[in-house]
């Protein structure tokens, strides 16, 4: 279940990327629903937020030594609590996904904008909604595996 998490995660940011790509670069923005949320091609060579732009060595070694955790992690506890599985296989998948970006093109596609939040893309919500489950697993106090 969790390889299926990864690589569906990983499947839905690359073809949205690609399709936005093909289809909204020329483009750059489609209103959805005026004022309120807008398609929007943006090339984000930083980190969310547009942070520390530029600094592609960094953020991809970073991604690897986060995923290498996580894929350790998953690994080592083939009988982890489904929350904690979840949480990790999102973030995993998400991050993969913006680490093919910036390996082969140097930026990562970003295209949701609801004009109050900067522009984001499913990678993102991923890694975003994988966080949420993490501080909810966090706050629970679950163990770990599903057996303790």
């Amino acid at each position: 279940m969790k390889w299926f998490i990864v690589m569906v995660t990983i499947f839905l940011d690359q073809l949205s990327k690609r399709i936005v790509v093909r289809y909204l670069k020329e483009v750059e923005q489609i209103p959805v629903i005026e004022g309120f949320f807008h398609l929007r091609y943006l090339e984000n060579r930083g980190a969310a937020f547009g942070l520390m732009q530029n600094q592609q060595v960094f953020f991809i070694t970073i991604t690897i030594l986060i995923l290498g955790w996580i894929f350790w992690f998953l690994i080592k506890n083939p009988q982890m609590n489904p929350l904690l599985m979840v949480s990790l296989s999102l973030i995993a998948g998400g991050a993969i996904g913006n680490f093919i970006d910036r390996l082969f093109f140097g930026f990562v596609v970003d295209f949701l904008d609801f004009l109050v939040w900067p522009v984001f893309n499913v990678a993102d919500m991923a890694i975003v909604a994988g966080q949420i489950i993490l501080i909810y697993f966090i706050i629970k106090d679950k163990p770990i595996s599903e057996g303790m």
